[in-house]
């Protein structure tokens, strides 16, 4: 009796660890949160999406509105095409804008939709047009740098001229030099 009742903890031990590493790997993997809710696909062209990658939130007013499903490129405007689900109980007017924002100062990118004022909503296969890339933070730094060193560079004074100036003709110091 004894032996079994070990055996059963012991079982329910390496479930519950079986069960943990299943969800640490949905979470590593960010397919924790699957949805099985209809959706509709909408296309985004960015010139630059620095580190966002496939199954990240697309959200508006903080809330996730859907989930990005490709990313790909363009090869006649050389732009990356992010093709975004959103849950069709989200209807967003055509003239939407979006962004690719960061969460927090180093965290995982999203993008960030903001809804227009249009009356026609967007349908599925249709793109938004107005998008903002994302901001990387080594070209921040590098601008930062150099307007640094640019303006350090430009608040020396200049040098003052070495030829002294000529008089103009007719002044009385020219006058009292030809005599």
């Amino acid at each position: 009796m004894k032996k079994t009742a070990l055996d059963f903890w012991v079982g329910l031990f390496v479930v519950l660890g079986f069960v943990a590493l299943l969800f640490l790997a949905l979470k590593a993997g960010n397919m924790s949160s699957l949805s099985f809710q209809a959706t509709y696909p909408v296309k985004l062209k960015f010139d630059n999406i620095g580190g966002l990658k496939a199954r990240a939130p697309v959200k508006s007013a903080g809330v996730t509105v859907g989930r990005v499903a490709s990313i790909g490129f363009d090869s006649n405007a050389y732009q990356a095409v992010v093709t975004i689900d959103i849950d069709k109980q989200f209807q967003f007017p055509k003239d939407t804008s979006a962004k690719i924002l960061t969460s927090g100062l180093l965290g995982e990118q999203y993008i960030g939709l903001e809804p227009g004022g249009d009356s026609e909503m967007l349908k599925a296969g249709d793109s938004i047009s107005m998008t903002q890339s994302a901001i990387v933070l080594e070209n921040l730094i590098g601008q930062f740098l150099y307007s640094k060193a640019a303006d350090s560079g430009a608040s020396k004074p200049a040098a003052p001229a070495t030829s002294p100036a000529a008089p103009a003709p007719g002044s009385p110091v020219s006058g009292a030099a030809g005599q």
